[in-house]
């Protein structure tokens, strides 16, 4: 049976024992049914809350060494280690889904596996980029896979991000550009299909002439949907990288009815006040009945990661910090999920930058996953 479904698994409520899961096969797509943000209005929207949650997390155990690094079995491969994603815990069994970094500005979005969230093995590849360095293919980094459950469909999602990749200029960053994000399904039904094979169905959010003037050259390049009520919710990220020093990095909402869409930016919410500065790749739990959102903040404080909190998972508190690391060297980069435990805690996944030797005995600073405890407390005021 189900042991935990974070809002990832969105309606998901019981499930069967999972089954058996073999390496998923990359399955070309020809085309793609476009379908880029409908409007700027997300409809009618909740009245804010008339009180504000305030929610404490806090570290119950450090994380002295990753988790999974690129001496792990099965990242043999991999240059730059691994990046942001999310975790998902089905059946007694932890899934990342991660970015994998090889050469270049290559990427591989990947399937994990754990029992114990400390001891990994992987399960396969979802999907390569072309590692192109022209500017021409949308596929030449792929980022950020997200699995969402639509219990409707009685099917797996996965929905991640495709850039376009060419060398930087002097006055702006086009290493990552022109993001857009692609909603791809499992052929495998049911929730035994969270390993897929999946195949690319739509692109559900794109730069055009829908984003909203605070979007940047980046395009789209994070979202994460969760379920708010009678709706399905978005975060989506971009990031003014058409001038350097680059300004900002932030996020707003999106919705739909329906997790396959159409997607309409929330305009009136964004971007988001949570922060002002830099915010990257939330993903959303919920704790009781708040919801919680995890970030990347490392720009503004390396060794620490953001969360906010919300009532209704529209209308959210400014942000806040959780220190993890105490080492200067360890970078804190993209958090995963935060998962309950089942003992009144949480488990946090967390990505970070550590400087290793690789498997050649070179020195090197690469993405690792870390594995926290993490208590949360709704302090009275």
């Amino acid at each position: 049976m189900l042991d935990f479904c974070n809002v990832a698994c969105g309606e998901l409520r019981e499930a069967k024992k999972i089954e058996a899961m073999k390496t998923p096969a990359f399955l070309v797509v020809l085309s793609l049914a476009v379908v880029s943000a409908a409007a700027e209005d997300c409809g009618t929207l909740p009245a804010a809350p008339d009180r504000t949650p305030h929610l404490v997390l806090t570290l119950a155990s450090t994380a002295a060494l990753p988790v999974l690094t690129i001496n792990s079995k099965g990242a043999e491969d991999l240059v730059g280690g691994f990046e942001g994603g999310t975790v998902v815990k089905l059946d007694g069994t932890f899934h990342a889904f991660l970015t994998e970094m090889r050469s270049g500005f290559a990427t591989r979005l990947a399937h994990w596996t754990s029992s114990d969230g400390d001891h990994w093995t992987r399960a396969g590849t979802l999907f390569p980029s072309s590692g192109d360095f022209t500017g021409e293919d949308r596929r030449a980094a792929l980022w950020a896979p997200m699995p969402v459950y639509d219990a409707k469909r009685d099917e797996w999602n996965l929905f991640y991000v495709g850039y376009r990749s060419k060398p930087d200029t002097p006055t702006a960053w086009y290493s990552n550009y022109d993001g857009e994000i692609v909603r791809a399904i499992s052929q495998t039904k049911g929730e035994r299909g969270i390993g897929g094979p999946y195949v690319d169905a739509a692109v559900i959010l794109s730069p055009g002439r829908n984003s909203d003037a605070w979007e940047g050259l980046q395009g789209v390049d994070s979202f994460f949907p969760y379920r708010a009520e009678d709706r399905w919710m978005g975060f989506y990220g971009t990031a003014h990288t058409e001038a350097k020093p680059i300004s900002s990095w932030r996020v707003g909402l999106a919705s739909a009815t329906k997790l396959q869409g159409p997607w309409r930016r929330c305009s009136s919410l964004n971007p988001s006040p949570i922060e002002t500065h830099f915010m990257e790749n939330p993903v959303v739990s919920r704790i009781g009945s708040a919801y919680v959102a995890i970030y990347d903040v490392d720009v503004d404080a390396i060794n620490a990661i953001g969360y906010a909190d919300s009532l209704d998972g529209v209308h959210w508190a400014n942000g806040k910090r959780l220190q993890i690391f105490s080492d200067p060297a360890i970078q804190a980069r993209t958090p995963l999920a935060l998962i309950p435990d089942g003992q009144g805690g949480y488990d946090l996944f967390v990505t970070a930058y550590v400087h290793l030797q690789n498997q050649r005995g070179q020195p090197v600073n690469a993405g690792s996953m870390f594995h926290f405890k993490v208590k949360a407390e709704q302090p009275s005021r």
